[in-house]
């Protein structure tokens, strides 16, 4: 009787009948009930109640039985942890079994069971099976290593089972091999350690492809795959790999022939280009996939896509089989695209002919989105093949003329392109382009067309009654927005059109210029369009000649392949031929989630010998190594709806950001600055107002300027008290340095010569002073005594609630000068995450980061601590309070930002001791009513204790004296942005409390000195 007379039960209390069943001695009503709580547990019902029963029933000789219970086992162990280690005993116990389909059963279960509180107790059941007499359960338990490795990845490396897995690849048995090399291949995916300790050698290479030959065909997937990772020592090993690879081009299985394809085309990098093996192995690779394409539509859409790749690396394999592309009536319209594609890119002179009359052919299809394709195929062609154009222009000419809507549009489209690839060449068309422009109705169709008649106005008779149209229109079309988002086409296309016909044509067209930039200016509520107007508004009333020079320069002309990849894709992506990747022709990383990717497997471009090292040998395995296997790049997906993540990825993607700057620029203080940030202000809100100790950094103006109509407004000063002059309180002698408020100013460090910035007095003591002691000073201390930095403790800057599982700790310090923020990150989330990247808000003293975030993958449950340089030279912006510093942190998952205080003492100088004369002649410049005074008590140190603390913190000692058992100390401090701040402090013999008084032109950063120094003497 069949077994469906299990799923047909409905009866109550059926439970209590199964409970009875399972604890009966009679082994046949076990094996019912259990069928029928696996029927049960099929169909959804829980029957988790059982589970300690049906445990029970593991210890028996029926292997149907057991199998059934384990079964049962993998489905409700991990809501019955506790009950589940009941199992372990009898899980040990079958490992041991002389029956082979038992032990292999038994660690095929245990893999599949994910209950953190037995994973442990596997481990020597699992050892003893990867070394079983039987290759069955050998390559059983290899593949149990693998789902280990997912539960647990510390257990599995800490007891040597990838040591035995690596073993395993000199199995005699291939399918143990197989299985050995697709567990350490996913398991190296995953883990870097394991990644470096399973890494392929000679010899190793040699077993498997001695094993390619016996194995399965999905076995021969699995090492074909694994050969890509490794890297050859030289070219001859390279070519004796490729020689035992290539039988497998001619496999039945589609898989085997494009994983074989995929380690020719890698190693065919390594070999001389010109060289006979190359030749041979190109003629070689032609037949199989030509072969791929007479199979079911779907293995040629994949085959197509793999195809794609290979014709962009190598185009010379399927030169002479371009006709095999050409499409067929019943072809899938998935599987016509991608051949159109592909004939495309394999055009040439010789074949040019026969694939234009092929695409002539399909622009009388009836499917419009094929036709399309077709007639943008001719377009491309003739930009490709430059000898085809005159041909191909023709055949456009002869489609457009059937007065089809959607062809003629595509038509216009291409036409345009081809204008711009060659130039005076072909104008004699434009009158059958403008005897079709009622028929032009979308966006992308006009706004061609619109170009060519601005383009060519000087030799069209009438130029302003075809323009006319589109202006009496011109508010239709401002609604007319393409669906990707890229803006209105016909409106700006006709600003920019009617300013071409003004220059070329002034006379006939100067009345429609102005309406139309009248209706952009006026009239139009599209922000860009509005200013596209204004533009070419002013262009034209202010100076003609550079309006001539705008817009009629010369255009670029296009090229050939626009849409080909980028070299550094095609590489990677030539690697994942024969997966997911080579389909959508993106990189694994950006389409598999969870998983993170811990290297990246790319082609390595042949090294050429120079001269010298041609008589030398190729260097050791060390210097070679797997120079395939690369850290994965923080990828720096964003989503198209954050401002912040569209400028993250523009400014930290490449090392420009952090481009070295000139000491003192920015008001620099002699560490090394720079960015390549520019004045972006990624946090932008209520932060306008005042900018201390620097002139305009990154060319932008004193508390931002205002765009109003396209005007530029002066910038509004805030910040600054009534009556107090802005430059003192910037701490500049003149704040714009005598410039317009549109002249950009750089910043100079100051000389000797010059006044100090933040003072406005001379470096030299006044005339009059002369040696005069005015406080009987004694020498100080130098700096650089010896000490602790004060390091504040790390706070939460950003909790993994509002992080979506990411937790920042930090805190800043500063070691040998150089600023640090210290950080530590955490994920708390259950998702790897990877792609870090980090950016500053402009900020009071113009900090940014002075090197990329460095951080790969941050895996779950995962905590690194990350060290970031500071360096000044930024946007400056002022904060409050000063030193706050607001960042903007992203990764895969989101951007997030949060804000933090930089304690004073960070910000402060090595070069901040001060001249004993200079001292005393700033100290009376600066007024009395910048004094600030403040008493710090329960401080516990001498003044002696107290200098070497402060100087170690960068606060230098410039004299100290005793009067009345009160020990005086001066003191001063600099700044990154060259504010100086200058001290006394009084300590009195015997007492606690510390009196400091503390004068500075800039007083805003007051209160932060006071802070630290309260911080430093309490710690």
């Amino acid at each position: 009787m069949s077994d469906s007379k299990y799923f047909n039960t409905t009866k109550k209390g059926e439970l209590a009948e199964l409970k009875a069943d399972l604890q009966s001695d009679k082994k046949d009503r076990k094996k019912e009930a259990v069928k029928k709580i696996i029927a049960n547990m099929t169909v959804g019902k829980d029957v988790s109640s059982l589970f300690a029963e049906v445990i029970n029933c593991m210890q028996t000789d029926n292997l149907e039985l057991k199998k059934l219970v384990y079964l049962y086992l993998m489905n409700y162990a991990k809501s019955q942890p506790d009950l589940a280690i009941l199992a372990v005993n009898t899980f040990a116990k079958d490992c041991d079994d002389p029956n082979p389909l038992i032990r292999a059963l038994a660690v095929r279960t245990m893999g599949c069971i994910r209950v953190d509180k037995i994973t442990e107790y596997l481990c020597e059941p699992l050892r003893k099976c990867l070394k079983d007499d039987d290759p069955y359960v050998r390559k059983t338990a290899a593949v149990c290593v693998a789902k280990l490795h997912d539960i647990n990845a510390q257990l599995v490396e800490d007891q040597g089972f990838l040591d035995l897995l690596k073993e395993l690849l000199s199995d005699s048995i291939p399918m143990v091999v197989a299985n050995a090399v697709a567990a350490l291949a996913e398991i190296s995916e995953t883990s870097a350690s394991a990644a470096a300790l399973t890494s392929l050698d000679t010899q190793t290479v040699n077993k498997l492809l001695t094993a390619l030959n016996e194995c399965t065909e999905w076995g021969q997937v699995f090492i074909l795959d694994s050969l890509v990772a490794y890297q050859p020592k030289d070219d001859k090993e390279a070519q004796s790999i490729c020689e035992r690879v290539t039988p497998r081009l001619s496999h039945a299985n589609a898989a085997v022939v494009l994983s074989a394809v995929k380690v020719l085309m890698k190693y065919m990098e390594m070999l001389p280009a010109d060289g006979p093996v190359v030749t041979s192995l190109t003629k070689k690779l032609a037949p199989p996939l030509v072969t791929l394409l007479s199979a079911e539509p779907e293995i040629q859409f994949v085959a197509l896509r793999n195809i794609n790749l290979i014709v962009q690396k190598r185009p010379d394999i399927l030169r002479e089989d371009i006709k095999v592309f050409f499409v067929k009536y019943n072809d899938p319209i998935y599987v016509k695209l991608e051949k159109l594609e592909i004939m495309i890119r394999l055009a040439n002179v010789n074949n040019i002919a026969s694939v234009l009359a092929e695409l002539k052919e399909y622009a009388a299809e009836v499917d419009v989105d094929f036709v399309r394709k077709a007639v943008r195929a001719i377009g491309r062609c003739a930009i490709k093949v430059e000898s085809a154009a005159e041909r191909c222009v023709s055949t456009l000419v002869e489609l457009i003329q059937t007065k089809v809507t959607y062809v003629v549009q595509e038509g216009v489209v291409v036409i345009k392109d081809i204008f711009r690839k060659y130039p005076n060449q072909y104008e004699s068309i434009i009158s059958v382009l403008c005897e079709n422009l009622d028929s032009l109705d979308e966006p992308e169709a006009r706004a061609s067309m619109i170009w060519i008649l601005g383009e060519y106005c000087d030799r069209i008779d009438g130029v302003d009654e075809q323009l006319t149209p589109f202006v009496e229109n011109f508010h239709d079309e401002n609604v007319q927005v393409s669906a990707i988002g890229c803006g209105v086409w016909s409106p700006a296309s006709a600003s920019h059109c009617s300013c071409e016909a003004l220059l070329k044509r002034p006379a006939d067209t100067q009345q429609l210029v102005q309406k139309v930039l009248s209706l952009a200016t006026q009239d139009s509520d599209n922000p860009d369009l509005r200013d596209r107007g204004y533009i070419y508004w002013r262009l034209l009333s202010t100076d003609p000649a550079a309006a001539k020079d705008v817009v009629l320069a010369d255009k670029p002309t296009i090229s050939e392949e626009t849409d080909l990849l980028e070299p550094v894709l095609l590489n990677e992506l030539i690697c994942h031929i024969s997966t997911l990747a080579s389909v959508y022709h993106k990189p694994p990383s950006a389409f598999v989630e969870g998983k993170v990717p811990v290297r990246r497997i790319t082609l390595q471009p042949r090294a050429e010998p120079t001269a010298a090292e041609s008589t030398e040998d190729h260097g050791s395995d060390d210097e070679q190594g797997d120079a395939t296997t690369n850290t994965m790049p923080a990828p720096l997906a964003t989503g198209t709806d954050n401002l912040i993540g569209d400028l993250l990825s523009l400014d930290l993607n490449s090392g420009a950001g952090y481009a070295a700057a000139p000491v003192g620029g920015g008001g620099g203080s002699g560490r090394s600055a720079g960015s390549g940030l520019g004045d972006l202000d990624l946090l932008s809100g209520d932060l306008g107002g005042l900018q201390l100790g620097g002139g305009m950094i990154g060319g932008g103006m004193i508390g931002g300027g205002m765009a109003m109509g396209g005007m530029m407004q002066p910038p509004v000063m805030g910040g600054a008290p009534m009556g107090q002059p802005a430059d003192q309180l910037l701490g500049f002698d003149s704040l714009m340095g005598g410039g317009s408020l549109m002249s950009v100013q750089r910043p100079q460090a100051a000389t000797p010569s010059q006044p100090l910035v933040g003072f406005g007095g001379s470096s030299q003591a006044p005339g009059g002073m002369g040696n005069m002691d005015f406080f009987s000073l004694q020498s100080g201390i130098s700096g650089g005594s010896s000490g602790n930095f004060f390091v504040s403790p790390k706070t939460e800057w950003l909790s993994a609630a509002k992080g979506k599982g990411l937790s920042v700790m930090g805190t800043f310090s500063a070691r040998n000068g150089q600023m640090f923020v210290d950080m530590t990150l955490s994920n708390k989330a259950l998702q790897p995450m990877n792609g870090f990247a980090i950016q500053f808000n402009k900020n009071s003293f113009g900090l940014v980061p002075g090197s990329q975030l460095q951080v790969a993958v941050l895996l779950p449950k995962q905590s690194l601590d990350v060290s970031l340089p500071l360096v000044p030279g930024g946007p400056v912006l002022k904060m409050q309070p000063v030193s706050m510093l607001q960042v903007a942190m992203k990764n895969n998952i989101d951007v997030f930002y949060f804000s933090a205080v930089i304690p004073m003492n960070v910000l402060f100088t090595l070069d901040g001791k001060m001249d004993r004369k200079v001292f005393l002649a700033t100290w009376k410049e600066i007024p009395p009513t910048n004094e600030v005074q403040s008493t710090i008590e329960n401080v516990s140190f001498t003044s002696d204790q107290i200098q070497q603390k402060l100087e170690t913190n960068y606060i230098f000692t410039i004299a100290k004296r005793t009067v009345d058992n009160q020990d005086l100390l001066y003191m001063s401090l600099k700044f990154v942005n060259n504010i100086w701040v200058l001290g006394e402090l009084k300590s009195t013999q015997n007492s606690t409390s510390v009196g400091i008084a503390l004068k500075t032109n800039v007083l805003d950063v007051v209160p932060g000195v006071q802070e630290i120094i309260a911080a430093i003497l309490h710690s």
